[in-house]
């Protein structure tokens, strides 16, 4: 297992706020999914290569391990601290399983992340060759719930949370962001092309006087949400067993 040090900060970036736990999170479309999320990886590499592959958890078992302490930090202004995760590094992932077996074609700069529930988003792969980028499959020494992403999530704690796609099963390689859009209804301004935290890349096209107080506002209805979607599906689960 390789450890890396914390990538934590004595200080917030602009514009978060702490905040005591960290719960399911996400859009609203979204919350009532998890049916739709099995804890079995089947992983589809495709797009701009030669091949396309499937890739089962024993296929990424062969990347070596890696921990990391970070901050996590949502676009709508709520940050969780020292959070520890561990899994497999992006660019051992890349260079180690994604070039020498599907073989990319030449200027594959371009990357869709795909999940179980429907959800997209995209990342430059530049960003994801980062080495804190990590495709995890443990939180805090346990294995992942489907809480927080099973099987499989990304997790780049240089950008916001949305961009650390939960529920893992396709990576996408591709030349231009040609064809692509921000799942729908949700407006593509609120998919920024980086999402970096240290520059305060919330979306596009809007500025931060009007995205930060919208996406604080927004906040505890899309909280709220989740956490009721959670205990229902925790709740049939139970009856089932």
């Amino acid at each position: 297992m390789n450890r890396k040090s914390p990538m934590t900060s004595s200080s917030l970036p602009p514009g978060q706020r702490e905040y005591p736990s960290f719960d399911r999170f996400g859009l609203g479309l979204f919350a009532n999914r998890l049916t739709k999320v099995v804890n079995e990886l089947n992983l589809t590499i495709d797009g701009n290569v030669a091949n396309a592959i499937v890739l089962h958890k024993a296929q990424l078992d062969i990347l070596p391990r890696t921990e990391i302490e970070a901050d996590f930090h949502c676009v709508t202004t709520w940050s969780v601290r020292n959070i520890k995760w561990s899994g497999f590094r992006f660019i051992d992932f890349y260079e180690h399983i994604v070039k020498p077996q599907c073989k990319p074609n030449a200027g594959h700069s371009f990357v869709v992340l795909k999940a179980q529930d429907g959800y997209q988003v995209s990342m430059q792969l530049e960003d994801l060759l980062r080495d804190d980028v990590l495709l995890a499959d443990c939180l805090n020494d346990k294995p992942i719930g489907l809480d927080h992403g099973a099987p499989l999530r990304l997790v780049a704690p240089k950008h916001y949370g949305y961009k650390n796609a939960k529920h893992l099963s396709a990576i996408e390689f591709r030349s231009n962001n040609k064809g692509y859009r921000f799942p729908f209804p949700y407006p593509n301004f609120m998919d920024h092309p980086r999402g970096r935290v240290e520059f305060e890349e919330r979306a596009t096209l809007l500025p931060l006087w009007i995205i930060r107080p919208l996406y604080r506002l927004l906040q505890p209805g899309a909280r709220k949400k989740c956490l009721k979607a959670l205990r229902k599906y925790n709740s049939a689960k139970k009856q089932i067993l």
